[in-house]
Order: C-alpha cells, then sequence, then structure tokens
C-alpha cells in the first residue's frame, strides 16, 4: 500500500505541471494589458512600460513560465501580486482554509443527508415515500446554488435575524453557505445511493443473508451498504472537489474572505501571479482528494487491496519471475 501511495504521488507531478502549463498559456494569450487595469489613467507610457518590465511581462513565455515553476520548486514563492506588491502565498494561503471548511460542511450536509435519504429510499421502493423524496431530490438537483443563497439571506438573515449576513467568522456564519451549497450535493448523493444500493438489494448474498435469519438492520448497513460504498464514496469525492470550485459563487454572495472570491477579484484586476497560485492550489486539492478516494476504496473492498498489492509489487514480482526463469535456464 505504501509503495502504491508513493506512485500516486509521483504520478500528481506530471499532472500539476500540465496544469500549471495550461494556466501560463492561457493568461499568456489572454487579450488586454494589466498595466491598463492595475495603474491609473494618469500614467504615462514610460511608467507602464516601466510596470511591465518590473514584472516580467516584456519576458517571453518560455522565461515567464520557468521563472514560475522554478520560483515553486526552489523557493515554495507563487510571485507577487500586482495589486498590493505582497507574496501571492501568503494570500493564497490566508484564503484557501475558508474555502476549505466550507467544502468540508457541505460535504458532511450532503453526506449525512443523501446517503440516509438514499438508503431509505432504496429500501421503500414505489413507495410514496420513494417518490416524494425523489421529487424533492430532482429539484435540489435544479436548484441555482447562488439562488438559493440570496432566498436564505433574505428569509434567515435580513427578515428573521437568526444568523448573520457576511463574513465566515464563526459556526453562525458557516450555517446558511453551508446549506446553500448542501443542498444540491445531497440531491445528487441521494439519487446515486438509491441506484447503488437498489443494485446491492438484488444481489444473492442479500437473499442468503435473509434466509439465515439475519436482522434486517445488520442485512442493511452491513451487507447492502458496505457493498454500495464504492460509487457512494467516488460521488463525495467528486462532490467534495466540485464543493470548492463552486464555492467561488457563493463566497461572492455571502460575501466570504475565501480563495474563490480571492480569484474573481484577481481576474478582474488581471493578477496574473494570484490566478496561477489560486488554479494550481485548487488542482492539488483535486488530486489528493482523488488519492485518498483510492486509498477509501482498499479500506472497503478487500479485492481493491489485493489489486493495489499486485500493482505496488509488480515490478518486483517481475524482477524475480526474471530471475527464476535465468536459474532454470542455467540448471
Amino acid at each position: 500500500m505504501l509503495k502504491y501511495f508513493i506512485k500516486r504521488l509521483i504520478h500528481m507531478i506530471p499532472v500539476l505541471l500540465g496544469v500549471s502549463l495550461l494556466i501560463s498559456v492561457i493568461l499568456y494569450l489572454t487579450p488586454g494589458d494589466p498595466a491598463d487595469v492595475i495603474l491609473s489613467a494618469q500614467a504615462t507610457e514610460e511608467m507602464r512600460e516601466a510596470w511591465r518590465e518590473q514584472h516580467g511581462l516584456n519576458d517571453s513565455f518560455v522565461v515567464q513560465y520557468l521563472h514560475f515553476i522554478g520560483g515553486i520548486i526552489f523557493h515554495w514563492d507563487w510571485g507577487t501580486s500586482f495589486v498590493n506588491g505582497q507574496s501571492v502565498t501568503g494570500d493564497v494561503m490566508l484564503r484557501f482554509p475558508n474555502t476549505f471548511l466550507l467544502a468540508c460542511l457541505t460535504t458532511l450536509i450532503a453526506v449525512v443527508i443523501g446517503v440516509l435519504l438514499g438508503v431509505f429510499t432504496a429500501k421503500h421502493q414505489n413507495t410514496w415515500l420513494d417518490t416524494s423524496f425523489s421529487v424533492v431530490g430532482m429539484i435540489g438537483i435544479s436548484m441555482p446554488q447562488f439562488w438559493l443563497g440570496i432566498l436564505l439571506l433574505i428569509w434567515f438573515a435580513l427578515n428573521l435575524k437568526w444568523f448573520p449576513i457576511a463574513g465566515f467568522s464563526g459556526p453562525k456564519y458557516w450555517v446558511l453557505p453551508s446549506i446553500a451549497l448542501g443542498v444540491q450535493n445531497a440531491a445528487i448523493l441521494l439519487r446515486f445511493t438509491r441506484t447503488s444500493v437498489l443494485d446491492c438489494i438484488r444481489q444473492d448474498y442479500v437473499r442468503t443473508a435473509r434466509a439465515k435469519g439475519q436482522i434486517e438492520r445488520v442485512i442493511t448497513w452491513h451487507h447492502i451498504v458496505r457493498n454500495a460504498l464504492i460509487p457512494i464514496i467516488t460521488t463525495v469525492g467528486s462532490l467534495f472537489g466540485g464543493a470548492l470550485g463552486m464555492a467561488m459563487v457563493l463566497e461572492q454572495v455571502f460575501s466570504i474572505n475565501g480563495l474563490g472570491r480571492l480569484m474573481v477579484e484577481a481576474i478582474a484586476m488581471r493578477n496574473y501571479p494570484v490566478i496561477r497560485a489560486s488554479v494550481m492550489i485548487l488542482a492539488a486539492s483535486y488530486s489528493i482528494i482523488y488519492l485518498v478516494l483510492d486509498l477509501l476504496y482498499a479500506a472497503v473492498d478487500p479485492r481493491i487491496r489485493v489489486d493495489f498489492a499486485n500493482q505496488a509489487f509488480f515490478g518486483s514480482r517481475l524482477r524475480g519471475r526474471r530471475l527464476s526463469r535465468k536459474g532454470n535456464a542455467h540448471a
């Protein structure tokens, strides 16, 4: 398992390099001049040219890209912000925890509501309860998250004054944005869980467990849900990664000082170092999420553990077979 983990970490390197190259190409080919946005209208052409030279915008694409990658690898330096002249690393690391916390809370809500309701509706298939929750799930999937966030602000923050309007500095501030982002994810997870559980309910091992007289609760959670976890875990990981990206919209609605809001501000100001750093952080987060998913697969399914072991030790086994063949040939 450890060798597989190290192998996957090594595979993340070309992925992140590809993302860094792609975002650098996009920013380099984007029309417009950051100097026109950052500097005031009274700035002369000489001042603009000096500003471009100071921030390396007059260099070729290769030089700019190598400077960006070299700063990350050797100094953990993501560059200097065009707006305030400070290190981008501090700004990104200050904002990312809020976005990560919002994604965690959103995923928690989705898992608790989506999995429980998905199992419940699957156990009551083709009843009015199944139909009702399926309709609610469709409404939740179709409802735009930013629109729900605005409704929650109007109802519970402005009218009822139960929660604060803006910010993310305490538990009271977490409730509305987490619900706004979690409702749609819970609806998606409900449908995936229901489908996965229904596939497992019809399996022979479930009928065998019932024939042995096992308690229905044990059958549901030990035999059915446990074997349905693989697609559920995949969906949860995708929703968690999507929550990191969708937080960009909700952070604008609830005025959360997060990475998504930082990216929107950076795009408006053509603050290239901040945009590159934010995208790289999100790409690394996605890669780590899917690495954790692979490890969770192995934790819930023994067959996958065997596959991981074969992948990890494939090279050593192959070398062992070659040596044995050579020994037999010499004999």
